[in-house]
């Protein structure tokens, strides 16, 4: 059928502003005078290695608290995470991005992501739309173009003594196959790095900088529809334009909001996951020769450097005033829900401030727990394997050319964001 430009998404993107809108709370950056008492995961030491943190807080105040953002909590034990990540009755998905501001109450329970903004009932509905594109089998049509553009990436560097693998290899993979995903410009990768870099780590803009950089997100995202419903192809921007939900088309709001998500998750978390990994490899010399020499113990491999390394944190905002697991929460103070520091709670996991990559039982937390697991692990799970197999069949020998020089992202996705690789024995 013949499609033509919709006018659900003509005029003003105002209202996808909306939940970069709230009531703006104190500076949140400054040298930390207590990580029980005055927390905050936007400091360098924290990207630098917030393990030793989290490690410290877990024995002797398992649920911090900070005044920063206008009020937090941080629980470090893997049992707390869980009970928060399953409890929706008492925690809200709305604002998923610690800040300081909190976008109104009235967004939800949609939220400005869906189906990750999304509380339920609207969340089951939200995220069963995207199931069919992230299935194993529809990944799996992914996998050979992703192979082929990783040893593209490699050919690149040749001749290259040392090589940056975060801005030379592992940012480009993730941009290339969501953008392939969605049907953007694969030329738009650029474009993709200032979104995620105004997404996660802009968290003490004022909501006025904040609604506008992610107003420039919106309306390229709402240019991309425009152009799809004109041109309409086989991917996903079509599909949402298109879709229905409760016998309508999609509110331009959740289709923006769901290609946000695909576009600033989708990447930043692979990358950082592939970035990690490498870092580890590079300074492991014994487990980088085992996987060179095993290659079918890769995926176990993966498994564990996953949860050693788990990018992502994600909130929740507390719905009402409560005594919880021993603290007073009140209504509106977030919560930095730490897959991270529950993956290395040792009632949990032996052995597990340790990076075994022959680790046979390893239920972590890496792609997060409860009903906002993620949708797209087959996908980073493919992505992860891929770019390490490449890596390691074409450059089996690497090692860190200055450790000091190794820099990682503030915030709730951590990731090199440069790491100097030498390449060779």
């Amino acid at each position: 059928m013949t499609m033509t430009a919709d006018d659900r998404f003509d005029g003003s993107v105002e209202i996808l502003r909306s939940p970069y809108e709230g009531k703006r709370n104190e500076i949140v950056t400054g040298p930390v005078s207590d990580w029980a008492t005055d927390f905050s995961h936007t400091e360098p030491e924290w990207a630098a290695d917030p393990y030793a943190i989290q490690d410290d807080l877990r024995g002797r105040c398992p649920i911090a608290r900070t005044e920063r953002f206008g009020g937090a909590w941080l629980p470090t034990r893997y049992e707390d995470v869980a009970d928060i990540a399953y409890d929706t009755e008492h925690f809200s998905s709305r604002s998923i991005i610690v800040g300081n501001f909190r976008p109104p109450r009235e967004i939800a329970p949609i939220g400005g992501v869906p189906p990750i903004s999304s509380d339920p009932p609207f969340h089951h509905d939200a995220r069963k739309l995207l199931l069919p594109a992230f299935t194993k089998t529809a990944i799996s049509r992914h996998e050979e173009p992703t192979r082929a553009y990783c040893h593209s990436l490699i050919d690149a560097l040749d001749g290259q003594d040392v090589v940056d693998a975060a801005r030379d290899y592992a940012q480009h993979i993730p941009m290339r196959v969501i953008a392939g995903m969605l049907g953007f410009p694969p030329e738009d990768g650029p474009r993709f790095r200032e979104f995620v870099d105004d997404a996660l780590e802009g968290v003490n803009l004022t909501p006025e900088d904040r609604r506008e950089r992610m107003g420039r997100l919106f309306d390229y995202l709402l240019d991309q529809v425009r152009d799809h419903l004109a041109h309409p192809r086989d991917d996903l921007t079509t599909y949402l334009a298109n879709v229905e939900l409760y016998g309508s088309k999609l509110d331009p709001s959740h289709v923006a909001g769901t290609m946000a998500l695909l576009l600033i998750a989708g990447i930043d978390t692979t990358w950082s996951a592939i970035g990690a990994s490498l870092w580890h490899l590079a300074k492991t010399p014994a487990d980088r020769e085992r996987l060179v020499a095993e290659p079918s113990l890769l995926p176990t491999a993966m498994e564990e450097l996953l949860r050693a390394y788990a990018p992502v944190t994600m909130a929740r905002l507390v719905k009402e005033d409560m005594h919880w697991h021993g603290v007073d929460m009140k209504a509106d103070d977030w919560i930095l829900l730490s897959f991270p520091a529950a993956n290395r709670d040792p009632a949990q996991f032996e052995r597990a401030g340790e990076i075994v990559i022959d680790r046979e039982v390893n239920r972590h937390a890496a792609f997060g727990l409860g009903i906002h697991r993620c949708v797209g692990s087959h996908l980073a799970r493919m992505e992860l394997r891929v770019a390490l197999e490449v890596w390691l069949q074409r450059i089996p020998a690497f090692t860190l050319a200055d450790p000091t020089a190794v820099t990682w992202a503030t915030g709730q996705v951590r990731g090199p964001r440069t790491l100097p690789l030498r390449i060779g024995g």
